[in-house]
C-alpha cells in the first residue's frame, strides 16, 4: 500500500446487519482494495451472518466481539485501525467513496477536529406521517450543523485524543458533538450520505426514545458539555414553528411536535427503546428520496 494513497480509516460497528451490510460496504470496497482507506467492520454480538457477508467483500477487515455494544465495537475498531483520520459509520448508512475521502481530507487539513458529510433522508418506504416528521426536522438549521443524526462522523487524531476511548453510553454521536466547539466541527459539502428513515410511527418512536435516552445519559454525566449541543425539545419546537411558511409546513410542524409529545408519553408509560428494524427491511428502497433533499434545504 503506497503511503501517498492512504487517506484514513473507516470503522463500521455492526450488530446483526446482514440485511444491509453489503449495500454499505459495496461502494467502498474498491477504495479499500486500492489502499485509500482501511475498511474495518466490527461485528459485535452478531447472531446472523453479518461477519461472513462482510468478509466476502474485497478489502474489508472484520473484527468480532461477542458482546453486543456499539461503544465496545468503536473502541475495538480503533484498536485495529492504523491510519488517521477516522470515519465512524453506522452499518445501515449509504455513503459514496467521494464523501468518505472528502471528509478524511478535510480532517487532514487540520482546521477542524470533527467532521461529517452532508446527509439526506430516504423516505421512499415511509408512511405519510413519517415523511411529514422528517420534512419538519430538515427545517431545523441547527440540527444540520451537528455531528449527530447522520449516522456518520469523523475525527482527526487530535480530536480523538480529546475524546479518548468511547464511553459506555447510548448516543456516541451526541457525545462526540459535545466535545467540540462550533468552529472545531464542519459539515463537508460533498455527496450526501443516505439515511433511510423509519417506515412507520411506531418505528419512529423507537428511534426517538433511543435518542432521548442518549441525551438523558449525557445530561447526567456531562451537563456542561451537553449545554454545547443546540436544540433542546423546546428549542426544536420553536425552530419548527418559526419555519412554518404555509398550511403544509404547519401540518409538518404539528406532526413533529406531536411525535415529541408521544415520545415523552411513551417513556412515562415505561416503554423502553428498541432498534428500528423497519428501515433495514427496506434495503431495496430507492437510493435518493424524490421528495426530500439534503437536510436544511426544504423541498
Amino acid at each position: 500500500m503506497s503511503g501517498g494513497l492512504q487517506r484514513g480509516a473507516v470503522i463500521i460497528p455492526a450488530n446483526n446487519e446482514a440485511a444491509v451490510i453489503k449495500r454499505t460496504l459495496g461502494p467502498l470496497s474498491q477504495a479499500a482494495v486500492d489502499g485509500f482507506v482501511e475498511l474495518i467492520v466490527v461485528c459485535n454480538g452478531c447472531t446472523d451472518d453479518t461477519a461472513e457477508i462482510a468478509r466476502a467483500v474485497p478489502g474489508v477487515q472484520v473484527v468480532e466481539r461477542k458482546q453486543g455494544s456499539k461503544p465496545i465495537a468503536l473502541n475495538a475498531g480503533d484498536e485495529a485501525a492504523t491510519l488517521w483520520p477516522r470515519l465512524y459509520l453506522d452499518a445501515d448508512i449509504q455513503i459514496s467513496p467521494a464523501a468518505v475521502l472528502a471528509v478524511l481530507d478535510r480532517l487532514s487539513s487540520g482546521d477542524v477536529l470533527a467532521a461529517r458529510p452532508q446527509a439526506c433522508y430516504d423516505v421512499g418506504g415511509a408512511s405519510p406521517l413519517v415523511r411529514r416528521y422528517y420534512r419538519a426536522r430538515q427545517r431545523i438549521s441547527k440540527h444540520q450543523r451537528a455531528m449527530w443524526g447522520a449516522g456518520v462522523y469523523g475525527l482527526s487524531a487530535e480530536g480523538h485524543r480529546r475524546l479518548g476511548a468511547f464511553p459506555m453510553i447510548t448516543g456516541d454521536d451526541l457525545y462526540v458533538d459535545t466535545q467540540f466547539d462550533a468552529d472545531e466541527k464542519a459539515v463537508v459539502a460533498t455527496d450526501p450520505v443516505i439515511v433511510t428513515t423509519p417506515a412507520d410511527a411506531r418505528s419512529l418512536l423507537a428511534v426517538l426514545r433511543r435518542g432521548h435516552r442518549g441525551k438523558a445519559e449525557m445530561s447526567t454525566k456531562w451537563p456542561r458539555q451537553t449545554a454545547r449541543t443546540p436544540g433542546s425539545g423546546m428549542d426544536s419546537a420553536v425552530a419548527v414553528l418559526r419555519a412554518v411558511r404555509g398550511p403544509q409546513s404547519a401540518v409538518d410542524a404539528a406532526v413533529y411536535i406531536g411525535m415529541a409529545f408521544a415520545k415523552r408519553w411513551s417513556l412515562r408509560q415505561g416503554q423502553g427503546w428498541e432498534r428500528d428494524e423497519s428501515s433495514r427491511s427496506m434495503s431495496d428502497s430507492r437510493s435518493r428520496s424524490d421528495e426530500l433533499g439534503t437536510p436544511g434545504r426544504p423541498a
